[in-house]
Parts: structure tokens; C-alpha cells; sequence
């Protein structure tokens, strides 16, 4: 009975043995894991910190892009003030055009029957130059 204990306890032994050789090799297994998982994790901790400053990068140039259109907007602002300023002088000379024109023709209305007499009259003129100068030629 002794031989039995001990042969159960040696293989109990050869049995823990085995489970340990097979734990040890799993341990490796997941301690090279680890390591890749480590390495993965540092590569990807450096890329973080490139996209940080990347990121960092590009937010300034954003912001200068920002003030620039702020500041070419305030220039174009004047611009677009001025065109206001050179609109209203047109508006102001074509409202000073009409009313010239307004007051042209109603000076011509006023004076229609004057005007009548002054085309009337230089009509006549003008005949008796024709005739005039149609006596000249046949007197020469």
C-alpha cells in the first residue's frame, strides 16, 4: 500500500510537473504577448504625439488663415463702402440729370409758341437766301 502512495504521489508529482512545464510555456506565450502588445502601444503612443503636434500645427495655421480672411474682409469692407459712396454720387447726378432735363423741357413747353415763330422765321431765312443766291448765280 505504501508502493501505491508513493506511485500516486510520484505521479502527482510527474502530473504537476507537466501542468507546470505546460503553465510555463503559456506564461512565455503571453509574456511575448505582452511585449508586442507593449511595443504595439509605444508606436502607437509616438503616432499620438506626431498627430498631437500635427494637429497643433494645422490649429495655428487655421487660426492665421482666420485672421487673414478677418483682415481682407475688413479691407474689403471699404472697398464695398466706397462703391456705396461712388453709387450715391451717380444716384445724385442722375437725379440732377432729370431734373435738368425736367426743367428743359418745360422750358421748351413754356416757350413752344417763341420757338414755333424762331423756326418759322429762320424757314423764311432760308428761302430768301436760296433765292438770293439763286439770282447771284444767274446774274453772273
Amino acid at each position: 500500500m505504501i508502493i501505491i502512495l508513493y506511485l500516486s504521489v510520484a505521479l502527482i508529482a510527474v502530473a504537476f510537473l507537466v501542468l507546470v512545464i505546460y503553465l510555463s510555456k503559456t506564461l512565455k506565450s503571453l509574456q511575448l504577448t505582452l511585449k508586442n502588445v507593449a511595443s504595439t502601444l509605444e508606436g502607437l503612443e509616438g503616432q499620438m504625439k506626431g498627430i498631437t503636434t500635427e494637429t497643433a500645427e494645422l490649429l495655428h495655421k487655421t487660426n492665421r488663415l482666420a485672421e487673414d480672411i478677418q483682415e481682407k474682409s475688413e479691407k474689403l469692407n471699404t472697398v464695398v463702402h466706397a462703391v456705396q459712396g461712388v453709387g450715391a454720387s451717380v444716384q445724385q447726378f442722375n437725379t440732377s440729370m432729370k431734373q435738368a432735363a425736367g426743367s428743359v423741357s418745360a422750358s421748351v413747353r413754356e416757350n413752344q409758341d417763341k420757338i414755333n415763330q424762331v423756326v418759322t422765321w429762320s424757314q423764311a431765312a432760308m428761302e430768301i437766301w436760296e433765292k438770293w443766291k439763286q439770282k447771284k448765280k444767274s446774274a453772273l
